[in-house]
C-alpha cells in the first residue's frame, strides 16, 4: 500500500483535497478530526505563551499507527498537521506540503465557513507565528510542495496523483 500524507498550515486546503479524493473514490482520511486527534497539554516549544490553556491538537498515536501500519492494497491518503506527525514519517511513502502566501492565509481564515479556527485575533497571531516556525520544518520533510493559491483543487490532486504514480 502506498501511504501519502497531505500536510500544511491552516487554510491551505487540506480538507478540500481530502474531501475531493474521497469523492473520487480514493481511500482518504482527514486526521484533523476527533476520531484521529485529541487535545492534550502542550509541552512543545510551539505552545502559545499568551494563553493559559496551552493545549495542542495531536494525532492519536495508537489509532494513526494502526491505520498506517495496516496491510491493504489500496492507496491511502491522510491529511492533517500535528506536532507529533514526524514520528509517523517512517510509515509514509510520500509527504506532500500544501502552502499559500500569508496574505491568502489571513483572508481564508477570516472568511472560511467550515472552521472557526483563526477568526479570533489570538488564534490568528498564533497561526502566523506557527507559519514562521513550523512551515519550514514541514517543507524540509516534504517530497512535493504545492501552492494551492495558484491551483484549483483538481489540479492539486492531479499533481499529487502524478507524483505518487511516478514513485518519487
Amino acid at each position: 500500500m502506498v501511504r501519502t500524507l497531505i500536510t500544511g498550515m491552516s487554510a491551505v486546503g487540506k480538507s478540500s483535497v481530502i474531501s475531493e479524493l474521497i469523492k473520487l473514490g480514493h481511500r482518504a482520511i482527514d486526521l484533523d478530526t476527533d476520531e484521529w486527534s485529541q487535545l492534550v497539554p502542550d509541552d512543545s516549544i510551539y505552545a502559545d505563551p499568551t494563553t493559559s490553556a496551552r493545549m495542542d491538537w495531536r494525532w492519536r498515536e495508537r489509532e494513526v499507527n494502526a491505520l498506517l501500519s495496516a496491510t491493504d492494497d489500496r492507496m491511502l491518503f491522510v491529511a492533517g498537521t500535528s506536532t507529533n506527525q514526524s514520528q509517523f514519517y517512517p510509515l509514509l511513502d510520500h509527504v506532500v506540503l500544501l502552502t499559500i502566501p500569508t496574505a491568502v492565509a489571513i483572508d481564508r481564515l477570516a472568511n472560511r465557513t467550515t472552521n472557526a479556527y483563526g477568526k479570533d485575533p489570538a488564534e490568528l497571531r498564533c497561526e502566523l507565528q506557527l507559519r514562521r516556525v513550523v512551515e519550514p520544518l514541514l517543507r524540509g520533510s516534504a517530497c512535493l510542495e504545492i501552492d494551492t493559491s495558484r491551483q484549483p483543487v483538481a489540479d492539486a490532486i492531479a499533481m499529487i496523483m502524478n507524483h505518487v504514480a511516478e514513485g518519487h
